[in-house]
């Protein structure tokens, strides 16, 4: 599960075969010289099982078969960990990392603190904030353009737990299950202004000027980045080049995810924050995502007639309107619901014939409120649905007209023997080359291998019950997640199960952590996840890691329900053991077919 955690579980270490694993002490994480801003770190590893295991003179608890993986508290700074088995003995060192900002030293403001620390463009009349961290008890202001913004010591800063604690089953702000290091509060300044209205032009105010002062003494600082106003009639549009421009809510990466924009949608540019552009609807896109070019007027467009076509396992709903504009998709239950931003309906024509998948089109035209000068509309358009399972949809502009694809359910061709019959199943092996192990147990296996074992097993139990199988990979290749999500969106299965074996980042308890747990992102993908985990924790007998909803790559195709399990912990030294057990691995490869078939046969 390397890949959904973005950890490195593989540092620098070599792999070492299992066999060389089982001659003598072995430590499979951390590698040597070990960075992290854990407040712990875990030891996996393994050793003969005659003798005893100790690290810094302690005995640690091992499994029957000689792994182990304690935690261990961690000291800012350097932290070394000497383990000991008879007479072979290792030297880990692990640095911690602190998460808290840089403090200054002497009359002056900390090191990268200035903020903004990238070039920012927004709408006039638009409130823009400043910080930095300075010396308690100084008097901070900014000078932008002609006026000056006194900064201000701010209230505790309230830091919020990571993504990821809520895999570790925490997620709270500070707290006492929560090691988080609190912002210094009277070292937090930040001030806020609205920036002027102008007569129109784009206009630049510069880079802010930071003045530091305590007592007598003085100094002043200039920001990394310039501020500038956007003109509210002189427009910039952006235009999507990118086949699926991912829209988010902020500028970076760290934002949420939106509905992807088609290839040539195009909106007005509202703000820009260093490679960032805020497009008039409110999404983020990166600029290198989009070419750009002036206009007299915003994108916008009325539309008229809407007419639905059927072809082959799909139903195309067309919207013929007179420019790309930004969309967005939501799907519940029985519906699903198409959002045109910057878009007046004069819809009083639609065509829409009785249809294997539709129940009934409802739509309603909304404004909607901003405080910026463009304030976009938006028309809404809900397919209300037959069926409650949805399997798969697709947009695309063809010219100015967007098309909605609708898919169809699979036409199985089911019989006792072979109950799959008329489906296609893609299987995706997690990981799978020397550059990518994925996750690492105790004496070093990759969980790359064992996926691998698990996807051709599971691969032939769903062939026997009539599935033709897709894989992404048959063997060691390298293969990035957006390789294997083309492989998805080109082939158009009918369900896309992604196979993983599970770890934790530092900060968790790989001990007492174990069990199967399951990923989805698309409501379509909702029931076939809560299914498969059930039945799998249930006819398995294993533990349940539980069922989370995660922006993961190889859950985001919306062409098919797609699902990513993660089958195991390979950090556990105790599931360890079951994973690699042949048996168990032909028994587990039996029940996830057999799953498979219950659910398909529950969505009749």
């Amino acid at each position: 599960m390397q890949n959904i955690l973005g950890l490195s579980l593989l540092g620098t270490m070599m792999f070492s075969s299992v066999a060389a694993a089982q001659e003598s002490l072995f430590v499979a994480y951390p590698p040597a010289n070990h960075e992290t801003t854990a407040a712990q770190i875990f030891l996996i590893g393994t050793a003969p099982p005659e003798g005893d295991v100790f690290v810094n003179g302690e005995k640690i608890w091992r499994s029957p078969a000689g792994h182990f993986a304690p935690s261990f508290p961690l000291q800012l700074g350097e932290n070394q960990f000497t383990l000991r088995h008879r007479d072979r003995q290792l030297q880990i060192t692990v640095t911690r990392k602190s998460t808290a900002p840089p403090l200054p030293a002497g009359i002056a403001f900390a090191e990268g603190s200035l903020k903004p620390d990238v070039d920012i463009a927004r709408m006039p009349g638009e409130r823009m904030c400043l910080s930095a961290i300075a010396p308690a008890n100084a008097s901070v202001a900014v000078k932008l353009g002609d006026r000056t913004i006194p900064l201000f010591p701010q209230s505790p800063e309230i830091q919020l737990p990571p993504n990821s604690a809520v895999l570790m089953r925490e997620n709270q702000s500070i707290g006492e299950n929560f090691n988080l290091t609190p912002i210094a509060v009277s070292s937090q300044y930040q001030g806020c202004t609205i920036l002027p209205n102008r007569d129109g032009t784009i206009m630049a105010l510069g880079q802010p000027l930071f003045q530091l002062t305590i007592g007598d003494r003085a100094i002043e600082q200039v920001a990394p980045g310039s501020i500038s106003l956007l003109s509210p009639t002189q427009f910039e549009i952006a235009e999507v080049t990118a086949d699926l421009g991912t829209a988010r809510t902020g500028p970076s990466t760290d934002y949420s995810r939106l509905t992807p924009l088609p290839k040539g949608t195009q909106a007005a540019i509202t703000g820009r924050q260093g490679e960032w552009l805020r497009l008039d609807y409110g999404a983020w896109i990166r600029s290198d995502r989009t070419r750009t070019f002036p206009s007299p007027v915003p994108p916008v467009s009325i539309i008229r007639s809407i007419r639905a076509r059927q072809i082959p396992g799909w139903t195309e709903i067309l919207f013929p309107l007179q420019v790309p504009v930004p969309v967005s998709i939501q799907q519940d239950t029985n519906s699903i619901t198409l959002s045109l931003y910057n878009t007046i309906a004069q819809t009083d024509t639609i065509f829409l014939n009785d249809d294997p998948l539709i129940e009934r089109l409802d739509w309603e035209q909304t404004l909607i409120g901003t405080s910026l000068p463009l304030s976009p509309t938006r028309v809404q358009y809900r397919f209300n649905l037959k069926q409650s399972q949805q399997w798969g949809y697709k947009l695309r502009y063809q010219g100015t007209t967007l098309v909605l694809s609708l898919r169809h359910p699979p036409n199985i061709r089911s019989s006792r023997r072979r109950p799959l019959s008329g489906m296609t199943i893609l299987l995706d092996p997690g990981h799978g080359s020397e550059n990518d192990l994925g996750a690492r147990g105790p004496n070093g296996y990759p969980e790359k291998d064992v996926a691998l074992i698990i996807s051709k097993l599971v691969k032939e139990e769903l062939r026997e019950r009539g599935a033709t199988v897709i894989m992404t990979r048959e063997g060691d290749d390298d293969l990035w997640p957006h390789d294997r999500v083309a492989v998805i969106e080109e082939t158009e299965p009918d369900l896309a199960l992604s196979l993983h074996y599970n770890a934790l980042p530092d900060a968790g308890d790989a001990i007492n952590t174990a069990g199967i747990g399951t990923f989805w992102y698309h409501p379509q993908a909702h029931s076939l996840a809560v299914f498969l985990h059930n039945y799998l924790v249930a006819e398995l007998e294993r533990p349940s890691y539980g069922v989370f909803w995660n922006n993961l790559a190889l859950t985001r195709p919306a062409v098919a329900p797609a699902v990513l399990l993660e089958l195991g912990f390979m950090i556990n030294p105790v599931e360890f053991e079951w994973i690699v057990n042949p048996k168990e691995q032909e028994k587990l490869a039996r029940v996830l077919a057999d799953g498979i078939v219950e659910w398909v046969r529950s969505t009749d």
